[in-house]
């Protein structure tokens, strides 16, 4: 749950992160709240409406508390492999994939920590990391819906900036991890679905890695934020196009790996103040960073829109406005 997302959820306790709502509520409250929400907010006719619309595939990130009580430390926070069984059900009935992505380590310092998704964690905790994804893989690789398996949702790589180091974790690291589970996952079950490695945003780190496994079903995925990028207050196309420039000189750079390289979060959002422009003018806009976006995912073996629903539809993260003036075609 994020509070952007879904605000309702947030607004009484003053909670900005899942961490911080279950901290306020007590566990018991907390508890209640999520099952209330999990029921309610995504349902099998969001998957049927997705398909609809010409998707064929969702990215479902699941975090390490999944197994709830049944698994490692997962503490306050409520299990939700319930859902994740739906989601399967739902996305064979609808014709769709689905992509997991294994997002906190269990043992994390998710209780200390607003910054769950950074990879450190996941790294820390190798052993239970594997001993999840491995339980997932086991559980869903017979369903005619499962994709693969992502192994981590947004690990954020170290740089070095000058004399100093980034906050993030060492590629190095993250490199050892991503073999580890690789190489535990295709032990356990073979080479018949999908694992995928994100680049942490450091998508001139991954040269030649596991090139040599490219051949069984090895991807590797480049999220493209832009959201916070420096453009002038007063936006036109040529600054849209700049960015979806940059996008591609990233994407480039992620090939030099020799992995196909999918695209696993974008949005339609625009890194300028709204006070600039009428809201036709930015619907228009929009409209241009999206189509000029889907142009350059064409060589990618698949992209994933970040967010299919939010609470407020909010038009640049919701897949429902975002991409509702497009035909189908475009998106196939």
């Amino acid at each position: 749950m994020e509070s952007w997302i879904t605000p309702e959820l947030f607004a009484d306790s003053g909670a900005l992160t899942e961490r911080d709502l279950a901290h306020s509520l007590g566990s018991e409250r907390y508890k209640a709240l999520v099952r209330v929400h999990r029921t309610a907010f995504i349902t099998e006719s969001d998957f049927a409406s997705i398909a609809l619309r010409g998707f064929n595939a969702v990215r479902l990130p699941v975090p390490w508390y999944v197994f709830g009580d049944e698994g490692s430390n997962s503490g306050m926070y409520q299990g939700c492999l319930e859902q994740v069984d739906n989601a399967m059900e739902w996305a064979e009935n609808a014709g769709l994939m689905v992509l997991l992505v294994f997002s906190v380590s269990p043992g994390s310092t998710v209780a200390q920590s607003d910054h769950a998704t950074s990879g450190q964690e996941v790294v820390a905790h190798r052993p239970e990391a594997i001993k999840i994804t491995r339980e997932l893989t086991h559980r869903y690789v017979g369903s005619d819906a499962f994709l693969g398996i992502e192994l981590a949702d947004d690990p954020v790589a170290q740089r070095r900036q000058g004399l100093h180091l980034s906050e993030g974790i060492p590629i190095h690291l993250l490199r050892n991890y991503y073999r580890a589970v690789y190489s535990a996952l295709r032990e356990a079950e073979g080479p018949n679905f999908l694992i995928v490695l994100p680049d942490a945003g450091a998508e001139n780190g991954w040269d030649k890695f596991l090139a040599t496994h490219r051949d069984q079903n090895v991807w590797l995925d480049c999220h493209l934020y832009q959201y916070l990028d420096d453009l002038s207050v007063t936006a036109s196309e040529l600054d849209v196009r700049d960015l979806v420039r940059k996008s591609l000189k990233k994407l480039n750079r992620a090939r030099r790996s020799r992995l196909p390289v999918m695209v696993g979060k974008w949005s339609g959002a625009l890194p300028y103040a709204d006070s600039v422009s009428t809201p036709e003018g930015r619907i228009a806009l929009e409209r241009v960073y999206v189509s000029e976006q889907l142009h350059a995912f064409r060589e990618c073996p698949a992209w994933f829109f970040q967010t299919w629903k939010t609470e407020g539809k909010i038009a640049g993260w919701d897949a429902r406005i975002a991409l509702s003036s497009f035909e189908r075609r475009l998106l196939d």
